[in-house]
């Protein structure tokens, strides 16, 4: 997976991202982790992949001290022009001293992963946690494949990994305790949401 390329892709469609609406089903998953963190007095927030910061911004605005990385410098300008705090950051390297975080957040970045380099990027997301911190991952799935997606609208075309849902729980398993684990339809016949609520 060409991490250049994949910058590159979101660059060029970061200003269509920036002024998109959040599907009403990422809505209230984001809802509920940001509930769970009020509910347990987690304060302290990394997103990775966080885009254009639509959802940094959100939880930032219910009271949480939000760090936002991507590998997109684009993304990340459209971050600090929210008021963000931002940074240009490789997941599979961050930057941050363990036990950093009370909580981290990613939706639909660490699908890019290939799976032979996923088990590293989970281990490095558990060092900046702290201990029983609370770590929210979504992805699209619910069959095991990867490669680059021929029918992608950016360009250069995405690489992409998917899981079905048992071997999604397996793999997180081998990092975190799972605290719940539920999926969302999308359009019939193409891959669902996997949303997983893990902790350290």
């Amino acid at each position: 997976m060409d991490k250049t390329n994949l910058a590159k892709s979101y660059d060029i469609d970061s200003h269509r991202r920036a002024n998109a609406h959040p599907a009403d089903w990422k809505v209230i998953e984001r809802d509920r982790f940001l509930t769970r963190l009020q509910d347990s007095g987690q304060r302290k927030l990394l997103e990775i992949g966080a885009g254009t910061g639509i959802d940094s911004l959100y939880f930032k605005d219910h009271d949480l001290k939000v760090t936002s990385i991507d590998l997109s410098s684009e993304m990340v300008r459209y971050c600090r022009e929210r008021g963000l705090q931002a940074y240009v950051m490789d997941f599979y390297h961050l930057t941050f001293e363990d036990d950093s975080f009370d909580a981290v957040y990613a939706l639909n970045c660490l699908l890019h992963v290939p799976k032979n380099e996923i088990g590293g990027v989970l281990s490095e997301i558990k060092r900046v946690m702290k201990p029983d911190g609370l770590f929210y991952m979504g992805l699209y799935g619910g069959t095991d494949s990867e490669g680059v997606w021929e029918n992608d609208w950016c360009e250069p075309k995405r690489f992409f990994a998917s899981y079905s849902d048992r071997s999604i729980r397996a793999l997180t398993g081998q990092y975190f305790k799972e605290i719940s684990f539920q999926t969302v339809p999308l359009k019939e016949g193409e891959p669902y949401f996997q949303g997983l609520l893990l902790q350290k």
